[in-house]
């Protein structure tokens, strides 16, 4: 009886679907690939990571939920093989900001008594080619400073790496990237965020690369950081507008950048920015072991 009614809903949401007024939205589920592995090909190993914290200083705050997921892919982006995700509850010795609850679902009792596996977390994190999450310049300090030992390692970002729009996308969050791709979930877990995560990496743009071969791509790419120290106070609304963030710890504005855009933007910086003061812009390279760090 559930097989022939699960027959009648997926011919309902086929018909649906075929109609230019209607766009049928699935609920994701877990999947152990997306793709038939070629044993010619060769793969590597991704660790998908989103965890939930106390706050948004990693100096301050505690990880509170923290969920990995190991997943192999070939050399054309294509994830063959996906094992089972990992979720771990931290009590964090003191009771949640009552926003932090409404935000996460996570409550303390839920905490009360966890904690990570920081064993089992480290081998999962060192397994990994390269490491992923869809804001990795939060997610990355917490973990580079919970598991020292993984510091090095390349990290991707999925929100802030691949072009979006050029893509054909609105907007970046997690959520609303999916629902374009026809999916949906029950968002603000940790465990459904790398699940969304894994089928938004999957997704085939229209070239018919799929997100995770784009992103690698994107993460291989070296760019710049652009310091504009000793920046003066009235070009913050400039500098903000051009996608610039304020670092409140070393207390100067800053943003990445391909390294083929350097001479475009001194020359914005020097004009909009530095025309009537001493000072100028400090320019680092960076790679995918280097970026979303803290510093």
């Amino acid at each position: 009886m559930n097989q022939i009614a699960l027959s009648a809903h997926d011919e309902a949401a086929r018909l649906l679907d075929a109609h230019p007024d209607y766009m049928v939205m699935r609920r994701l589920s877990p999947v152990t690939r997306f793709h038939d592995p070629d044993p010619y090909l060769p793969t590597k190993v991704g660790v998908l990571v989103d965890c939930e914290t106390t706050g948004l200083d990693h100096e301050g705050n505690k990880i509170i939920e923290l969920a990995l997921q190991r997943f192999r892919y070939d050399i054309r982006g294509r994830i063959v093989e996906v094992g089972a995700p990992r979720v771990w509850f931290e009590d964090p010795g003191s009771p949640l900001d009552p926003e932090i609850t409404r935000i996460t679902g996570i409550n303390d009792e839920m905490l009360r008594g966890q904690a990570i596996d920081d064993g089992l977390a480290i081998t999962i994190l060192e397994s990994a080619d390269k490491i992923i999450a869809h804001n990795a310049a939060f997610d990355r300090p917490f973990l580079d400073k919970r598991f020292p030992v993984i510091a090095g390692k390349e990290w991707a970002c999925s929100m802030a790496e691949p072009d979006w729009k050029e893509h054909g996308f609105e907007g970046r969050a997690l959520g609303y990237l999916l629902s374009q791709c026809g999916w949906f979930f029950d968002s603000h877990r940790a465990e459904n965020d790398i699940l969304a995560l894994l089928y938004l990496l999957a997704h085939e743009l229209p070239d018919g690369r799929t997100v995770l071969a784009d992103l690698i791509v994107c993460s291989d790419r070296p760019t710049l950081r652009v310091n504009a120290v000793d920046a003066p106070f009235d070009a913050k609304d400039l500098l903000k507008a051009r996608s610039y963030r304020w670092n409140p710890v070393l207390r100067f504005w800053s943003k990445e950048i391909p390294e083929t855009d350097r001479t475009d933007e001194e020359a914005w910086l020097k004009s909009n920015v530095y025309h009537a003061h001493h000072g100028q812009p400090a320019f680092f390279s960076l790679d995918a072991r280097q970026r979303y760090t803290a510093s």
